[in-house]
């Protein structure tokens, strides 16, 4: 009984420290651990991938739209748009009594008047009357105005479909002067066109008034055959 009441022994020196080395001893390993535990995780975030752009995760609309699967169960093909362009401008030629005889560019719905005002408009001699100024014109197509008084006749070279191209050369009944002619009324002569009515006149004025229509013959790019084409239409006053 004596020695149930008997305080217990108190522990020595070396006991409590060693306790107290123990209890050191786990918490450092504990902290440690803790320590090793929040570099590893701190490295992970920092060494990881970064994410995709969001733009990068949705789908671009032309692969969305190669793979959206049709009603019947197939895969829909591109839509690839297809246009045909009409023509937007004729070339025609413009001759006769216009102020500026020549070549131009026209819209494809152009009429003989648009050809006379791109030419500059008609001379103060110009016959327009005779001149059909509504008709539509197609391209390749020669529009002649006439001067007033001048007997015409049809050209013969418009293309076929093209409006009638108002008159066209002089004929047998009133032939040309060729020391009196202009370049467009040269020009207007058939298998004559603007440059040998350009050397027509350089020769004119270089040697003189032709004194037979033969003198043709001396002119650059006048030969047997072109001279043939259009002896009746011309003559020497």
């Amino acid at each position: 009984m004596a020695e149930l009441l008997r305080p217990p022994p108190h522990p020595s020196i070396g006991q409590r420290l060693g306790a107290l080395l123990a209890g050191i001893t786990v918490t450092r390993v504990l902290t440690t651990a803790g320590a090793i535990l929040l570099v590893a995780v701190t490295a992970w975030w920092l060494l990881r991938s970064p994410a995709p752009p969001v733009e990068r995760s949705l789908p671009s609309a032309r692969s969305a739209d190669a793979g959206v699967p049709s009603a019947a169960g197939t895969t829909a093909a591109p839509t690839v748009a297809t246009t045909s362009a009409a023509p937007t401008d004729i070339v025609v030629q413009a001759a006769g009594a216009v102020t500026a005889p020549g070549v131009y560019h026209l819209s494809a719905d152009a009429r003989v008047v648009d050809v006379v005002a791109a030419a500059g408009g008609a001379t103060a001699e110009a016959d327009l009357q005779a001149v059909a100024l509504a008709a539509k014109v197609t391209d390749g197509a020669r529009v002649y105005v006439p001067r007033a008084g001048e007997a015409v006749a049809v050209a013969d070279a418009a293309p076929p479909g093209s409006a009638t191209s108002g008159p066209g050369p002089p004929t047998a009944q009133t032939p040309l002067d060729l020391n009196q002619a202009t370049e467009s009324e040269l020009d207007a002569l058939p298998g004559v066109g603007p440059a040998t009515a350009q050397a027509i006149l350089a020769y004119r004025q270089e040697h003189g008034p032709f004194l037979v229509v033969d003198d043709l013959l001396d002119v650059r790019g006048i030969g047997t055959a072109k001279l043939d084409a259009f002896r009746d239409l011309v003559r020497v006053g």
